[in-house]
């Protein structure tokens, strides 16, 4: 069990997830703060220390701590910045108001997310996170045994960018905890891979639905030099577009790892024979990227 230093004060913010730290400084940290900071995400799954206001080189330093770090694969950065970290400047609108787990069309998404509140709005602008190892856990028993052996199809669509895809178990096993986690999210997953179009639908409606149950979530209300850490693994997170002014944050992500189920998918996908030009735009896309991946002829 890791030893907290005593003079950190750890506050839990929501019965399914999230913590505040305050005490640690992010700017000057040694190897027994970060195995206490990474026990105290894998036990609240997102956490917030507030009044840290790093500088730019000790936020990226900071991230290095947990593991290499990758720039965002679509969106573009600021070009006086290092491409380790990321800024999104938002006003009026421009923020990610759907639930999603970060860069799921990746076939190894980001592992965890550094979030630098720089600037924010007085009133709005919130956040939410849901714990998806709650949402599983609160299937019933057939819903589960469903879903553990299921596969979904994930593409960069909101990012303009459909070509780019992944296939990932509905439900993951987190490689520390091996706790089971609902793996699909509103903004990134477009299909079941063993399912026909309409009940595909149908499931990913509920089940993307299902994680914004609010027993499940924890919502923060920012202030500037705030740092969140958030682990992808386990989370989906929302913005709430409620705000008028500025939003400026600044987050460097850590490279992801496989992502694994617990068990191999039950059934083969269902793709409709000889019929690709009158399907969905979501059965072609499914098709071509399992015959890249060789699971089709």
């Amino acid at each position: 069990m890791t030893t907290l230093p005593k003079e950190w004060q750890i506050k839990k913010l929501a019965g399914a997830l999230g913590a505040e730290i305050t005490g640690p400084d992010i700017s000057n940290v040694n190897e027994k703060d970060i195995d206490a900071l990474k026990a105290l995400l894998i036990e609240h799954l997102v956490i917030f220390l507030p009044d840290q206001s790093p500088t730019v080189q000790a936020h990226i330093d900071f991230g290095r701590h947990f593991g290499k770090l990758e720039g965002h694969p679509n969106l573009s950065g600021d070009s006086d910045l290092p491409p380790e970290l990321f800024q999104l400047t938002a006003s009026q609108g421009g923020v990610a108001d759907e639930w999603h787990t970060d860069l799921t069309f990746q076939e190894q998404p980001a592992l965890m997310s550094i979030l630098h509140m720089m600037k924010c709005p007085e009133t709005g602008g919130d956040t939410m996170w849901t714990s998806l190892y709650a949402a599983y856990d609160e299937l019933s028993e057939p819903m589960k045994n469903l879903c553990d052996g299921l596969t979904a199809l994930h593409d960069a669509l909101p990012h303009n960018h459909p070509e780019q895809t992944s296939i990932h178990p509905v439900v993951r096993v987190h490689p520390v905890t091996r706790r089971k986690a609902l793996y699909v999210n509103e903004h990134f997953t477009r299909r079941i891979v063993e399912m026909n179009a309409t009940e595909s639908d149908a499931l990913l409606g509920y089940l993307t639905n299902w994680v914004s149950n609010p027993r499940f979530t924890v919502r923060y209300t920012w202030q500037p030099g705030t740092i969140c850490i958030w682990d992808n693994r386990c989370t989906q997170h929302f913005v709430l577009n409620d705000f008028v002014g500025e939003r400026i944050i600044q987050r460097v992500t850590i490279v992801g790892d496989q992502v694994d189920g617990p068990e191999a998918p039950r059934w083969e996908p269902w793709i409709r024979d000889g019929r690709l030009s009158a399907t969905s735009r979501h059965d072609r896309q499914l098709y071509m990227h399992l015959k890249v991946a060789g699971r089709i002829a």
